[in-house]
């Protein structure tokens, strides 16, 4: 796993600087005091002021310091060094207060002391995980009792389609449960620039069904309090989704049922008793 997790951090030490300064993240509007945060997922989080978050795979932490605009005691981790780097440069800029640490996933707990009363994760994140008991495992450790986990990610059922597919038909291409061994795909660009060249030729992706989610967050011993799933996504999965506002939706009758529908997004909400 360590050639894929090096291949991997390669690439994410590569886009952080096309990702800072590109309109998908809109940094600029950013700096002006704006926010990365949904309203469900203020909603569903609850009032955080005063609380301390922690934000695994926080990239170079815009919803990390969105949450501290919120009042809450943030830290933030990524196994980029750029990323964080990056973040802590932000956090002086803005004037807000925010740790960064810069750690692999599954060593931060030799990393990181304390407890949080939210670890929060969102948003492409879960496929960069090879192993989801760990994960969970890590996620657990970090939570305090009478604390929670709040997850918001792409439904693992949109990741199963062929997205290289032009025409207005859903076929399936990639599985759906975990496999041993990651699915490689050559790298154009970044996801927020796809013109942005970059030198790292491959990313190294896990699928994880939503049921192996569930068991890992379950397993480790956190409560499951809700498991919600939505209609719309936060970016273009070609030739699933259209632009409707600012998320993306299924087009209406294009794949046939008028009324057919998929989820699109979810969000789990899991607590650890007292």
């Amino acid at each position: 796993m360590d050639e894929y997790r090096d291949m991997n951090r390669a690439l994410w030490n590569e886009w952080v600087d096309i990702n800072a300064g590109s309109a998908f993240y809109g940094l600029d509007e950013f700096r002006k005091g704006g926010t990365k945060l949904r309203p469900y997922e203020l909603e569903e989080v609850g009032p955080v002021d005063g609380k301390s978050l922690l934000h695994l795979q926080c990239h170079f932490g815009m919803d990390t310091l969105s949450w501290a605009r919120e009042g809450a005691r943030v830290t933030g981790a990524d196994f980029s060094e750029r990323g964080i780097e990056v973040a802590r440069q932000l956090t002086g800029d803005l004037g807000l207060e925010a740790t960064f640490v810069h750690s692999d996933i599954y060593e931060l707990p030799d990393r990181l002391e304390g407890e949080f009363d939210v670890v929060y994760t969102s948003r492409g994140v879960l496929n960069w995980l090879p192993d989801l008991t760990r994960w969970a495992q890590v996620v657990t450790h970090f939570v305090k009792p009478g604390g929670i986990l709040y997850i918001t990610e792409i439904h693992p059922v949109v990741q199963v389609f062929d997205d290289e597919v032009q025409q207005p038909v859903l076929r399936l291409r990639y599985p759906y449960w975990t496999t041993e061994k990651p699915l490689e795909f050559e790298n154009v660009g970044s996801y927020a620039d796809l013109s942005a060249p970059v030198t790292v030729p491959f990313e190294y992706d896990w699928t994880h069904s939503l049921g192996e989610i569930v068991t890992a967050v379950a397993q480790a011993g956190l409560r499951i309090e809700f498991l919600h799933e939505f209609d719309f996504i936060e970016w273009r999965v070609p030739p699933l989704v259209e632009r409707v506002g600012d998320v993306w939706r299924m087009p209406r009758g294009r794949f046939g049922d008028p009324e057919g529908e998929l989820p699109l997004f979810f969000s789990l909400r899991a607590s650890k008793p007292n």
